[in-house]
């Protein structure tokens, strides 16, 4: 009966406080913080009441997986710190990787928070979808459904978060404001506000990889479950030489011609002997 009881009352935690995540196995998830870290924040991830991440807010104590605990393998080069909000992205995620995350926060106002993450086996039509595009032209990335009001779309290249969006339009950023997109995409994103679908302008061959959009829904209580993941494969090929180019080497090799039958007509016409 005591065991009921224990279950029943973290099962309500859960419910007050935590925040329950569906992900398909292979893809990645990010457990948000919600806070800016500081100088003199901590923070702490545990899985299982088992410590797998540690950031302070002076960047000297920063560790994951085996760094943090020698011996734990589970998530040997599949977590990622995101260095100012300390939010938490595993990659490449299983099934094994079901179960709760905690998030331990010391500050002046020490708070902690609770993930219950459910990892569900990919279904056998469960693809990557592949694009491939010239450089310089634009790509669309289309989540495929049509977004709610207060859906939060979150986008993300090579498990780097590069955009997102939310019901509020004062919230929409992209990678110009993250700081570990290391300005690759500066100004060359566009977000559709209705649809969340991501377009690449001016697109570069490094901008082939993975992306990957999260489309988060809210329930009454406001906390937020993923709703659905997509990923998409993508391939930037060089498109040669530009048309600039390609004038300028057929102008040159115009002349090159030109020359050459200006000195045999010069020759034909010089007397013989001379």
């Amino acid at each position: 009966m005591k065991l009921r009881y224990n279950l029943f009352t973290v099962f309500l935690f859960l419910l007050d406080y935590g925040v329950s995540v569906s992900v398909m196995e292979g893809d990645s998830v990010t457990l948000q913080t919600g806070v800016e870290t500081n100088q003199q924040d901590r923070m702490k991830w545990y899985f299982n009441d088992t410590r797998i991440a540690q950031i302070s807010g002076d960047l000297s104590r920063i560790c994951t997986d085996v760094q943090c605990n020698k011996g734990t393998e589970r998530f040997r080069d599949r977590l990622k710190l995101d260095h100012q909000t300390g939010s938490l992205t595993i990659m490449n995620i299983t099934t094994t990787d079901s179960g709760v995350y905690q998030l331990k926060i010391f500050s002046s106002n020490s708070t902690e928070k609770i993930f219950s993450v459910s990892v569900s086996g990919v279904p056998a039509n469960h693809k990557i979808k592949r694009k491939s595009v010239k450089e310089g032209e634009p790509v669309t990335l289309d989540p495929g459904a049509v977004k709610n009001p207060n859906d939060l779309v979150t986008w993300y290249f090579n498990y780097t978060r590069i955009a997102e969006i939310t019901g509020d339009l004062s919230k929409i950023c992209t990678a110009d404001l993250y700081e570990d997109a290391d300005g690759r995409f500066r100004h060359r994103l566009r977000l559709d506000q209705h649809t969340g679908s991501l377009t690449i302008m001016n697109t570069r061959t490094t901008d082939s990889g993975l992306y990957e959009v999260q489309v988060s829904s809210s329930n009454r209580r406001h906390r937020r479950s993923i709703s659905s993941i997509k990923s998409f494969d993508v391939t930037v090929f060089d498109s040669g030489p530009s048309q600039a180019v390609r004038a300028g080497i057929y102008l040159a090799v115009l002349l090159l011609v030109s020359a050459a039958v200006g000195v045999i007509y010069r020759r034909w016409l010089s007397p013989k002997g001379s």
